[in-house]
C-alpha cells in the first residue's frame, strides 16, 4: 500500500523546499523529493540555486571584488598590502562550503518543520500518484498525495547546433563556477544577468573578457538610461562586450575553441581558451511524467498553469522557474509559498507587477516597476527623476561613486512606477522600492521619508525629491 501525504512536491529548489516547509507549518503531511546531485556525487537539496547558481557564483564575486579591490583600489585608502596573491583553489574551496551550507539549512529546516524530504527522482503516474526511484535506481516505491506540486526548475540552454557543452573547453553556467585556473582568454555567449555576472568574475581574477551578445542593445529588459551607465563602467572595467555579435559556430581544438560570429554584416572570428555559453535556461520537465499525467505544456515547454498554479491535470500544480515568466529565485520561492496559502484557503497572491531583479556586477545593477520606455508605451505620462552616486557623501567615502538612481513616476498620479540604480550595494537598497510599489507608494511618500545620514539610500530620496525639481545634493533636471 503506498504511503500518502496531503502534499507531494518535486523538485527540492527555491521553489520547491519553501512550499514544502509551509505546507507542513499549515498542518499538511508534506513530501519533497529532490534528485539533485553535486560534482562529488553528493545529493544536495536547495537545487541549481544554492548548489550551482545564486549562492555560489555570488560567493565567488564577492572573493573576486575583494581581490580586484585589494589590487585596485586599497592604496587609494591607503592600505599597502604588497603583491596580491591570488589562491583559486582556496578561492573556490570557500565558496564551495559557503553552498553546502546552505544546502545543508535546507535540511534542517526540514527537520525541524516536519518535512519528509528524500533524494531521488520523482515521476507523476496520474490519479494522485508519484512513483519514486532512489539516485541508485535500487529502491523505488509509489506515493500518493492529494496535491502534487511540480518544482522541477530549468535548466541552461545548450546551443547544440552551434556550441554544444563538452564539460572542457565549452561550458554552462555550473562549469563556469568551477574553473581550476583562470583563463587567459575567456569568451562568453551572452551579455545577460548570467553572462554579465561571470564574465565579471573572471575578468576581475585576470582574464582577458569577450562578450558576445546577439541583441544590438545592452540589457534591453533593464531601463535603458541605466543599462546604458552599467555598460560604460563595465567597459571601463576591461570588459569587451560586443553588442550586435550573432554566433555561427565554436570549433574545439586540443588548446582553444575558435568562435565565429558575425557583426555589422562581417564575419569574424575569435580564439578563446574557455568558452562560457550563458542564452538563457528552459524548462526541466525530464522523465516528469508529463503526458501520462495529463500535464499540458506550452509552445516552448513550460507548464501551462491558471492563475491559481493550477496544470490542466487535477490536483497537479506548478511554480517556479518550470511555469516561465521571471526566472528569479525569490519569485519561485513566492509562488511556492502563496500556492500552499491558496490550498490551505488565505487570500495571498503574487504581486508579478513588483518583482526585483537584480545583477550582482560591481557596480551592481537592480530595478523593479517599469522602465521609462515601458512606462510610457502603457501610456503613462511620466515624470523622472535621478541622483548620482557622485553626490552621496557615503559613496565618495567607500569609492564607489559611479551610478545613479532613477524613479519613473506617473505625472498625474504620483504614483511611484518604477525605480531603476545601478551603483553599490543597489541589491540592498531596493528593497524600499519594492515595498513602495507593494504599498501603491506616491513619490511624495517617499519624499517624506527621513533617510539616515550618511547612507547610500540618501540617494535613493536624493532621486525621489528631483522628480519634482526639489533634489537638494544633487542638480536638478532643467524644467522644460
Amino acid at each position: 500500500m503506498s504511503e500518502a501525504y496531503d502534499l507531494i512536491v518535486i523538485g527540492g529548489g527555491p521553489a520547491g523546499y519553501p512550499a514544502a516547509i509551509r505546507a507542513a507549518q499549515l498542518g499538511m503531511k508534506a513530501l519533497c523529493i529532490d534528485g539533485w546531485v553535486n560534482r562529488d556525487g553528493t545529493p544536495s537539496f536547495g537545487g541549481t540555486c544554492l548548489n550551482a547558481g545564486c549562492i555560489p557564483s555570488k560567493a565567488l564575486l564577492e572573493s573576486s571584488e575583494l581581490y580586484h579591490r585589494a589590487n585596485h583600489e586599497f592604496a587609494v585608502h591607503g592600505i599597502g598590502v604588497g603583491k596580491v596573491q591570488l589562491d583559486l583553489a582556496k578561492m573556490q574551496e570557500r565558496k564551495m562550503a559557503v553552498s553546502k551550507a546552505n544546502s545543508g539549512g535546507v535540511k534542517l529546516l526540514f527537520q525541524a518543520n516536519k518535512v519528509t524530504g528524500i533524494h531521488g527522482y520523482g515521476r507523476l503516474l496520474g490519479n494522485g500518484q508519484v512513483g519514486y526511484r532512489s539516485l541508485d535506481g535500487k529502491e523505488e516505491k509509489t506515493f500518493t498525495a492529494k496535491h502534487i506540486l511540480i518544482a522541477t526548475g530549468s535548466e541552461p540552454v545548450n546551443l547544440s547546433k552551434i556550441a554544444p557543452f563538452d564539460g572542457d573547453r565549452v561550458v554552462d553556467s555550473w562549469g563556469a563556477l568551477d574553473f581550476t585556473e583562470v583563463p587567459q582568454r575567456l569568451g562568453v555567449i551572452g551579455a545577460g544577468v548570467i553572462g554579465v555576472e561571470l564574465g565579471s568574475v573572471w575578468s576581475r581574477l585576470g582574464s582577458k573578457t569577450v562578450i558576445l551578445e546577439a541583441l544590438p542593445t545592452f540589457l534591453p529588459m533593464a531601463d535603458q538610461q541605466i543599462a546604458k551607465e552599467g555598460l560604460r563602467q563595465f567597459q571601463k572595467q576591461g570588459l569587451d562586450i560586443r553588442l550586435g555579435a550573432k554566433v555561427l559556430s565554436a570549433k574545439v581544438g586540443k588548446k582553444e575553441v575558435t568562435v565565429e560570429y558575425e557583426q555589422g554584416g562581417e564575419k569574424k572570428s575569435e580564439a578563446f581558451d574557455k568558452l562560457i555559453v550563458a542564452v538563457g535556461r528552459r524548462p526541466y520537465t525530464k522523465d516528469l511524467g508529463i503526458e501520462a499525467a495529463g500535464v499540458v505544456l506550452d509552445e516552448r515547454g513550460f507548464v501551462k498553469v491558471d492563475a491559481h498554479y493550477r496544470t490542466s491535470a487535477p490536483g497537479v500544480y506548478a511554480v517556479g522557474d518550470v511555469i516561465g515568466g521571471f526566472m528569479l529565485a525569490h519569485k519561485g520561492i513566492e509562488e511556492g509559498v502563496v500556492l500552499i496559502e491558496q490550498l490551505a484557503g488565505q487570500k495571498s497572491e503574487v504581486n508579478y507587477n513588483a518583482i526585483p531583479s537584480v545583477i550582482y556586477t560591481a557596480p551592481e545593477i537592480a530595478w523593479v516597476g517599469l522602465t521609462e520606455e515601458a512606462a510610457k508605451a502603457a501610456g503613462h505620462e511620466v515624470k523622472i527623476g535621478t541622483s548620482p552616486f557622485a553626490a552621496n557623501g557615503r559613496a565618495r567615502a567607500m569609492e564607489a561613486i559611479a551610478g545613479l538612481v532613477k524613479f519613473v513616476s506617473d505625472a498625474k498620479t504620483d504614483r511611484v512606477l518604477g525605480v531603476h540604480m545601478v551603483g553599490p550595494y543597489v541589491s540592498e537598497m531596493l528593497a524600499e522600492a519594492v515595498l513602495a510599489l507593494e504599498f501603491g507608494a506616491t513619490t511624495e511618500d517617499i519624499q517624506l521619508t527621513m533617510h539616515g545620514h550618511p547612507t547610500l539610500s540618501e540617494a535613493f530620496h536624493e532621486a525621489s525629491l528631483a522628480v519634482d525639481g526639489h533634489a537638494i545634493h544633487s542638480a536638478n533636471r532643467p524644467k522644460r
